[in-house]
């Protein structure tokens, strides 16, 4: 019985001495084969940390290339800038010295004619002394002739002279005074009412301003780039598309519109703020905005002109005459807004018509109305007077013969049949003479640029024609089919041969013909 339980016993010892041993194997086995998979893993890893920063040194090795391209291409741009600013300096110091050098010569050529004037006046004054002592000499011998002859005196004979020339003066003064007085009983109404047109020329108004250039402001910088377009392209699109000049520096947050036709910029602003707004910018689509553009500024033409005829109480107006009056508002007289002017000089008619006893409805009608030659359309012969031209209108939309007669005779063109006309003038001559209304070169300009215009146009194949740069460069648009590039090349020849013989003007005249061939197809 004891053995067996001690066999029983040993037995388990047995068995659990084994069953330690196959576990512990067991264990050893796993613990290896998780060394192994941790060494792959491991292996794994690097390599991957290998690759992924080998990436990374050529990313930056490339982003070190571009940076250093990118500075080295700003620095030789400020070479450049700084070269170009010493050239002009010594252009500048060159043209200095020359005329320097110029005027010195004129300095001395100067002195010496003053010299040889001075020597002539010295030489002319000595003689006229010397005249002058023999003609005293003259004059005492012939007083003590007649002294002798006369068998007075000097101071007598000056005092009978002086007492018979008294009675002359006495009569001949009372009767300038009572014809003095006649007239002046005669003229008394005259007087008055050349009194009231004097107070009438006190009546306060607006200046003349620049109206030449625009400024269009933008919420930033960034839109400047967008404007331009690459290469420039939106740019060229507008200024081909409007007739205006685009300026685009370093004025912050805004672009300059620069051109002498108010249309043509109010165009442009309106083009460009639509374009912004929208935020599609390219050629296509700036063609359609400036086209729209044109419709809806031909339509305010014509609002204007209606509100100022209502507002000054002229009625039964014909529709041509009204979008005439609306056209007012974008041209200018001399720098004086013309449709400001009209109203002014029709208010005043108003006013002294009414004084004078005459018809200040008929006046007003006449005072807006006179000036509607300056705004002709292409039809109009440029030759003719602005009154004359206006008077033909007049005549050809309705207007009575006084309207008519005082259009055409403001300046005089015409006889002056009616009592209107006079004040016509007169009042148009008030609005136009105060301090700073008018500028007699900026009209003398737009017509130049307009001429330079008028001989672009003058030759076959031309299609647009824009004067720029303030008349320093003339921009032409030729038709494609028409003109080719040696005939476009030619042209440009041709049309700065014809303002050089029929213009003149300061400096140079830069003519840039333009021909553009455009392929359109329709994907549907």
């Amino acid at each position: 019985m004891d053995n067996s339980i001690i066999f029983a016993v040993g037995g388990v010892i047995l068995g659990l001495i084994i069953g330690f041993i196959i576990a512990k194997t067991l264990e050893k086995n796993n613990a290896s084969k998780l060394v192994k998979e941790a060494k792959r893993n491991a292996a794994l890893i690097l390599k991957q940390a290998n690759t992924e920063g080998e990436s990374i040194k050529k990313d930056k090795i490339l982003q070190a290339k571009e940076k250093f391209i990118e500075l080295k291409s700003e620095h030789e741009k400020v070479i450049l800038s700084r070269d170009k600013k010493m050239a002009e300096a010594e252009k500048r110091t060159r043209d200095k010295e020359s005329q320097i050098s110029s005027e010195l010569s004129k300095s001395t050529k100067l002195n010496q004619s003053l010299e040889s004037k001075v020597k002539d006046y010295n030489h002319r004054l000595d003689v006229l002394e010397k005249k002058q002592i023999e003609l005293d000499k003259l004059h005492k011998n012939q007083v003590q002739q007649l002294e002798v002859i006369s068998s007075l005196s000097a101071e007598e004979a000056k005092e009978q002279l002086v007492e018979s020339l008294k009675g002359e003066a006495k009569n001949d003064a009372m009767a300038y005074i009572q014809s003095s007085l006649e007239e002046a009983k005669l003229t008394a109404e005259q007087d008055a009412k050349k009194i009231i047109i004097n107070t009438i020329q006190r009546i306060g108004t607006e200046e003349a301003v620049d109206n030449c250039v625009s400024v269009f402001n933008i919420e930033s910088d960034d839109v400047k780039g967008r404007i331009i377009g690459r290469e420039g392209r939106n740019i060229r699109a507008i200024e081909a598309a409007t007739g205006v000049e685009i300026i685009v520096d370093d004025t912050p947050e805004a672009i300059i519109l620069s051109c002498f036709d108010s249309v043509r910029r109010e165009i442009a602003r309106l083009s460009l703020h639509k374009l912004v707004t929208d935020g599609r910018i390219h050629p296509a689509r700036i063609e359609e905005i400036v086209k729209k553009t044109q419709k809806q500024i031909e339509q305010e033409i014509i609002e204007v002109g209606k509100r100022t005829v209502i507002d000054l109480g002229i009625h039964n107006l014909h529709p041509e005459l009204i979008k005439m009056v609306g056209r007012m508002k974008y041209r200018s007289s001399y720098g004086q807004n013309l449709l400001q002017h009209s109203r002014e000089v029709a208010k005043l008619c108003g006013v002294m018509a009414a004084e004078l006893g005459l018809n200040p409805k008929l006046a007003k009608r006449a005072g807006l109305l006179h000036d509607i030659g300056k705004v002709p359309d292409a039809e109009a012969d440029m030759e003719t007077p602005h009154a004359i031209l206006g008077m033909q209108w007049a005549e050809k939309f309705g207007e009575k013969d006084e309207v008519c007669n005082a259009i055409g005779a403001h300046h005089d063109e015409v006889e002056m049949k009616y009592l209107i006309s006079p004040v016509i003038q007169v009042c148009d001559a008030i609005s136009g003479a105060r301090p700073g209304a008018r500028r007699q070169v900026l009209d003398s300009y737009i017509q130049r640029l307009k001429d330079l215009e008028d001989i672009a146009f003058g030759f076959q194949g031309v299609k647009k024609a824009y004067a720029i740069q303030a008349g320093r460069e003339l921009r032409v648009i030729v038709e494609s089919e028409k003109v080719d590039d040696q005939k476009a090349a030619d042209l440009s020849f041709s049309i700065s041969q014809k303002v050089q013989t029929d213009m003149t003007y300061p400096g140079q005249v830069k003519v840039t013909v333009i021909r553009e061939t455009r392929a359109v197809n329709i994907a549907k």
